[in-house]
């Protein structure tokens, strides 16, 4: 199997040296070159052509937003930030995923030596990840028209979103397509870990007609607001009297995920009198499979949309999806916010 090329970018030599380090030692990979900032970054991905690039947020000369937006725009090719734990850092990383990286890992600490193991492995399985990205697919504008099976049973109505990688982005297109006046809420599982859910939330906050927010325990939902689950906390909706609210908890991980898709849809599958509609964009994986089974097993007429494979940046979990045989609409990206609005307006006629 021929090595997975990769370029590391970061204006530390530390750094550089490090990431080089902790990944070279997995025999599937090799760094072809590293660069001490954005410009050289550019320079030195057009030289190697490498299969995946490193890319560190903070630089002088030219910052890892700025050399993003070259990459994508020029030759797109799977990037994956390296994230500081400062405020900015984080901002900065969830801005860059909306921007087309696939992916993000945390920059290794002055403790660097304590968690290094993790660090390493967690390093290594992202870069490979990465190489099943298809970063071509950011700038799809393909539409298809929205037609609908099923028509809706109740008055009230609860939206739900699962997405991994890929999915700030995805989220991005889908949110911002949505009118102020959406009258139902939507409950979000995006695989991130701690502390960057907030940044993301807040981020597309302030590009959304919706209101946007990381959710709270106990919190009841309200029409027009999009709820996203908290890094390392799985999220449920219960019903309390006439309203909903949710609930966060720290159970075991599922299939490797705090928060996960299942788990919030295996909760929403429970709730009585309640037009379901649940959502799969890209994503690794199979997450969301089962929570599909379990929404469609009580309420048949519940609706499940997918993302297209021809917009899906990765197509794992929306293809664990379509093996379901329980998917309603398969959509592209651009047109999955119509076809929540359409599905929204048929209960309203």
């Amino acid at each position: 199997m021929e090595k997975v090329q990769v370029l590391v970018i970061d204006d530390s030599a530390f750094m550089r040296k490090v990431i080089t380090q902790l990944l070279t030692e997995d025999p599937r990979i090799q760094v072809v070159a590293a660069a001490r900032n954005g410009e050289d970054g550019i320079k030195k991905a057009k030289q190697y052509k490498p299969d995946v690039i490193t890319l560190d947020v903070e630089m002088p000369v030219m910052d890892g937003i700025t050399t993003l937006k070259h990459i994508m725009e020029h030759f797109p090719t799977p990037v994956v930030m390296i994230s500081s734990m400062t405020a900015s850092g984080k901002e900065e990383t969830v801005k860059a995923m909306q921007l087309g990286a696939v992916d993000f890992i945390q920059k290794p600490s002055g403790s660097i030596s304590l968690n290094m193991e993790q660090i390493q492995s967690e390093m290594i399985e992202t870069v490979i990840a990465a190489t099943h990205a298809d970063v071509k697919k950011q700038h799809v504008e393909h539409v298809e028209p929205i037609k609908h099976t099923n028509k809706a049973k109740y008055s009230q109505s609860i939206y739900a979103i699962g997405t991994s990688t890929g999915g700030p982005r995805a989220l991005q297109a889908v949110l911002t397509a949505l009118p102020e006046s959406f009258e139902a809420p939507i409950v979000i599982v995006q695989h991130m870990p701690a502390l960057f859910t907030k940044s993301l939330a807040e981020r597309l906050d302030s590009l959304s007609s919706i209101r946007v927010k990381e959710a709270e325990h106990g919190e009841l939902l309200q029409d027009g607001v999009a709820y996203i689950a908290p890094g390392d906390q799985h999220l449920h909706v219960r019903q309390v009297g006439t309203s909903l609210a949710i609930e966060l908890g720290k159970e075991p991980p599922e299939l490797g995920h705090r928060p996960s898709v299942n788990v919030m849809l295996k909760s929403i599958a429970t709730l009585k009198r309640l037009n379901k509609v649940a959502i799969i964009l890209t994503g690794m994986g199979k997450d969301g499979k089962e929570g599909i089974q379990a929404i469609k097993d009580k309420d048949p007429s519940s609706l499940v949309f997918v993302e297209s494979s021809k917009t899906a940046i990765v197509n794992g979990m929306p293809h664990s999806a379509r093996q379901t045989n329980l998917v309603n609409e398969v959509i592209p990206l651009p047109s999955i916010g119509k076809a929540m609005v359409n599905s929204l307006n048929r209960k309203r006629r």
